[in-house]
């Protein structure tokens, strides 16, 4: 029985082991699956023939290059005392742009830039680097001069403009070096004019130039073109909320730039026209906000000045101790001062030794009082 059950088994194990192989040998001999076709690699494009561009690209395009060597790129720092080694080290404090006003060298930028820096070095857009020396400020226009020693290939000075013929949607061109990046160019254009901020210094910075072109944190310091490539005036501020460009930028004009810039080089600082008179903001606020007038009360005549020869009228106090207010002025050249600040800013278009035309408020009547201008201290 055993001996003919092994060979049985032996042949069905054989008959299965055959089977499989044929099942898995058949599909081979079925219908193959379709090849696949090859792909034909891809071949890029021809390019299409630029062509000419409009022409107010190609000016734009050839002011920029014609524009932007004359721009520098500012960086500051200050000192610093290490608290645990006592050693001194400078540490950056922050950028801004600039741009060369003559062949001496002389930069100019904001003073908001380089205010409470110890160094600062000046970035030509070809890359040299050059240590600036402070040459002087003036605080109350936002201006200050600094100078490079630029030996040879030095930068050509931005053409100077007039910033007294501007018209509102006049185009303008702002070259700088935003968030301290590379030299970019902004357009845009003139928004408004005689616009009138507040500066540090709490003197009112006159005749502004408001321009919607994209001025950022960086911008500070760098040049206003108009459509020739020539100065207009110095980005300064911004309105913004965040801290970015809301397109309402202002600058301060050329006219006063190039005002300011000549004294501050020949004398370190900008030596301001003056009345002769003692005034005091606060107590000019109350007395305002007490009378309901808006003016400059003259509470002290400064004696020997244009103001006293020209015979104004400083606070007097009665026997009795009681105070007279003196005179108030309101006004110069027909124009109308409701500040300090404003006085101070309004003063600043004429030049020491220029005779002004005050409307003063004197009693229950408004008179013209003519005072020649004297230099501040």
């Amino acid at each position: 029985m055993t001996d003919r059950f092994i060979p049985r088994l032996v042949a069905v194990t054989l008959a299965a082991a055959f089977l499989i192989a044929v099942w898995r040998w058949l599909p081979a001999f079925g219908p193959r699956p379709p090849e696949p076709k090859p792909v034909a690699q891809a071949q890029p494009r021809v390019v299409a023939a630029r062509g000419d561009l409009a022409a107010d690209e190609q000016s734009m395009i050839e002011l920029f290059k014609r524009s932007r060597d004359s721009v520098v790129f500012i960086s500051t720092s200050q000192r610093v005392r290490d608290f645990w080694t006592r050693n001194v080290l400078s540490v950056p404090r922050g950028t801004g742009s600039g741009f060369i006003w003559d062949d001496q060298g002389h930069v100019i930028t904001n003073f908001h830039v380089i205010s409470g820096a110890a160094e600062a070095t000046v970035r030509l857009a070809d890359g040299r680097d050059y240590k600036a020396t402070l040459i002087g400020a003036s605080p109350a226009h936002d201006i200050a001069v600094l100078r490079i020693g630029v030996d040879f290939q030095r930068p050509p000075p931005v053409p100077l403009g007039t910033s007294g013929n501007l018209e509102v949607g006049q185009k303008v061109f702002a070259i700088g070096n935003p968030f301290g990046l590379d030299w970019t160019l902004t357009t845009g254009i003139v928004s408004a004019l005689d616009r009138s901020l507040p500066s540090d210094a709490g003197v009112t910075i006159e005749h502004l130039i408001q321009t919607d072109a994209a001025i950022n944190p960086g911008n500070s310091g760098g040049p206003l073109l108009d459509s020739a490539g020539r100065l207009i005036g110095i980005n300064t501020a911004i309105y913004s909320p965040s801290g970015a460009s809301a397109g309402i930028g202002f600058a301060v004009p050329v006219d006063t730039v190039n005002r300011v810039v000549p004294q501050v080089i020949a004398k370190g600082r900008y030596i301001r026209p003056t009345l002769g008179l003692e005034l005091d903001d606060a107590l000019n606020q109350r007395l305002s906000r007490a009378l309901r007038v808006e003016g400059v009360f003259v509470l002290r005549v400064t004696p020997g000045t244009g103001a006293e020869k020209a015979g104004l009228k400083g606070v007097t106090v009665t026997p009795e101790g009681s105070v007279v207010p003196g005179d108030i002025i309101v006004g110069i050249s027909g124009k109308p001062v409701t500040s300090i600040g404003a006085l101070i800013g309004r003063l600043d278009d004429f030049k020491v030794g220029d005779n002004v035309m005050l409307d003063v408020r004197r009693g229950d009547e408004t008179i013209s009082v003519s005072v020649t201008l004297q230099p501040g201290s």
